[in-house]
Formats: structure tokens, C-alpha cells, sequence
């Protein structure tokens, strides 16, 4: 069993301020929700916080939305952001893991494995009463060296040959109404549907209701046993835009499946293309 990606709330609060220690808010909302996410922040996030955008540290000549960005512009980002290669990162968000999975598993493809992420997230330090500011952290540039590791991610051709070959099996984070091709698009070019083969495990599914922590872990095991999903054979993980497949990711990890790979462009990118297959329903 991998060691948990995890720390609660209490934890921090009794550790919140370690030498060498950077708190992250990556609280991310989709346009749906109509929410403002740097906005919130700004109004109250949890002591010495950093907001790390999702949107901002990517690649910005992609059109596809929060692409991965280089190595190089992820190292310039984080160093900025008072990172270095020594610092143990504490990544949180506001909407059930959403964003703060995904910032912890680029923090995982960069190479730094200094890196937890707030069980419950902001949702839970407010049900506990704990301090919250409004003040903005001023942080002191940091040297960081990003190195890849391109086992944890996959892009376009790699996601088809898997799909060609059930190389792996393909777990999809969407809503069920995403999945099987029934909500509708804005966006013309996307059409509906999921991977042929690929396996439903909603997000949202992952966490309590409440609480918003994380299922423990023999629930979690149920849950993708339930779908389907065989633990001891290579999964990757998908969505709609590469976010919440990172959820998915998290998850996996804290049940001892380490090495999950993430389908970046996810449903954003297979759903524009002509030559890919689309199963609905």
C-alpha cells in the first residue's frame, strides 16, 4: 500500500506553519457552476494560502482548456509561487477535490513527491470553525527543476492505441448524463458519448456528502469493484477536461494503485476528433 496522499484538516491546522511548507488553494469551478474560484479565494481561503490556477499554469497555446504545460513554464509557475524541489506542497480546493487532485498529480508528473492534499478541503475546515484570511501571501521566488515522468499522463495517440487494444482499462470521471451522451453541448464540434469500453465512476461518487473527505478506503474498493474495475490490471483514467480524472487518480493511489496514468485532453479532445470512436448510452 502506497503511502496516503492525504492529510486532514486537523493536521494542518496544527502544522500550518513548518518551515518549508507551501499551502495551495487550486479550487476550480466549471462554467456551470458560476462561480469564481480566484474571487472566493481573494474573499477567504485558509492562512498563508497561495492560489494555484489551473487555467493559468498550462499550456496556453492549446486551445483545449488547462492543457498540461511544459516542464520548463510548470517549473517557472511553482517557483514563483515559493516552490523549490525542498518544499512539502499542501494542495486544497473548494469543490470535492475537483482541482486540487489535478495540481497534485502535475505536481506528481513534475517529479515532486512532497506533495498531500487537505482531506475535506476548504468545505471541511469551515465545518471545524478553523481560521481563514483574507490576506495575500508575498512569496519568495524559488529555484524549481521539474523532472517529467510521461508514465503518468497520456495523450492522444496513446489513448487510442489503448482503446484499439483495451491495453488498459479506461475509467470516465463525468456525471452519468455526460457519460452516456444525454446532457447537451455548447459546443458544437464536441459531440456526446464516452470511449467504447471505457468504465463510469462519477467524481462525486468518491466523497462523502458531507464532509466532502474521501470515502475510506474499502468503500472505495467497492466502488470500483462495483463498476467493474479489476485492481490488479493497468487502469488510465478520463473525464471531460482532464480534472476530474485526476480525482479518479487520487483515489486509486490511496487504495495502493500507485502509477495511474491521466488522459489530459480527456472527452475535450477525443469528442473533436473525426477518427475516434464514440459510444453512447
Amino acid at each position: 500500500m502506497s503511502e496516503s496522499a492525504l492529510v486532514s484538516c486537523e493536521w494542518l491546522r496544527t502544522n500550518l506553519h513548518a518551515e518549508s511548507r507551501v499551502i495551495l488553494d487550486a479550487t476550480f469551478f466549471l462554467p456551470r457552476q458560476r462561480r469564481d474560484a480566484l474571487a472566493e479565494y481573494r474573499l477567504a481561503h485558509i492562512p498563508g494560502a497561495s492560489f494555484f490556477d489551473i487555467d493559468k499554469i498550462a499550456d496556453l497555446d492549446n486551445p483545449l482548456p488547462h492543457s498540461l504545460p511544459s516542464a520548463e513554464r510548470f517549473a517557472e509557475a511553482v517557483g514563483q509561487l515559493g516552490i523549490g524541489n525542498d518544499s512539502d506542497v499542501i494542495i486544497y480546493d473548494n469543490n470535492r477535490f475537483f482541482a486540487a487532485a489535478r495540481a497534485w498529480w502535475m505536481f506528481r508528473l513534475f517529479g515532486h513527491a512532497r506533495v498531500k492534499v487537505v482531506d475535506g478541503g476548504l468545505v471541511r475546515w469551515k465545518q471545524l470553525s478553523f481560521p481563514l484570511d483574507s490576506a495575500m501571501p508575498a512569496p519568495k521566488n524559488k529555484h524549481f527543476s521539474a523532472h517529467y515522468r510521461p508514465e503518468l499522463v497520456c495523450d492522444l495517440p496513446r489513448m487510442k492505441r489503448i482503446q484499439q487494444t483495451a491495453g488498459r482499462q479506461i475509467i470516465d470521471a463525468r456525471s452519468p448524463d455526460s457519460f452516456l451522451g444525454r446532457r447537451s453541448l455548447s459546443d458544437p464540434k464536441l459531440q456526446p458519448g464516452h470511449l467504447p469500453g471505457s468504465l463510469n465512476i462519477p467524481y462525486a461518487k468518491l466523497t462523502d456528502d458531507d464532509q466532502q473527505t474521501l470515502l475510506p478506503n474499502r468503500q472505495l474498493q467497492a466502488l470500483f469493484a462495483d463498476a467493474g474495475v479489476e485492481l490488479a490490471k493497468p487502469v488510465v483514467t478520463s473525464c471531460g477536461s482532464g480534472v476530474s480524472a485526476a480525482v479518479l487518480a487520487l483515489a486509486l493511489y490511496q487504495i495502493g494503485v500507485a502509477e495511474v496514468p491521466v488522459y489530459d485532453g480527456s472527452w475535450a479532445e477525443w469528442g473533436r476528433q473525426s477518427d475516434t470512436p464514440k459510444q453512447k448510452a
